[in-house]
């Protein structure tokens, strides 16, 4: 069993990161985290990256569950797809970003090319608007 995530430092990304590695660890499953080419990141954002993916490992320790991050591309949705059809993923975690009225009738291009492609059930989630702050 497999879950797929990929990981941007923002609210939205270290929800779904987070759900992922619960997912991972209640379906005792591999986790494997897409993630931006760290040396071509600022160095505050590579930090946020290594401290999120730490967080991920403290939490999967222990679980049966295993942690392999995968460097993506340009391309956010197509390295998830892809790494999720390599994998024979079982899921897709995405985090998704509040919008605005006009913003809710269309449905980000990434997050919907995801769901529109993925090989496997894909679970979005947001992250807690106090937390998220």
């Amino acid at each position: 069993m497999t879950v797929v995530v990929a990981h941007l430092s923002t609210p939205e990304g270290r929800e779904a990161l987070d759900t992922a590695a619960a997912e991972a660890v209640r379906r005792k499953a591999a986790l494997v985290v897409v993630a931006a080419d760290a040396a071509a990141a600022a160095p505050e954002v590579a930090a946020a990256r290594a401290d999120d993916l730490r967080r991920v490992e403290d939490v999967l320790e222990g679980t049966g569950a295993t942690l392999q991050v995968e460097t993506g591309g340009a391309d956010l949705a197509d390295d998830l797809v892809a790494a999720a059809e390599r994998s024979s993923a079982d899921l897709i975690v995405i985090g998704l970003r509040r919008r605005s009225p006009v913003g809710k009738l269309i449905l980000g291009s990434n997050a919907q090319r995801i769901l529109l492609d993925a090989p496997c059930p894909v679970l979005a989630v947001k992250p807690d608007p106090v937390s998220a702050r």
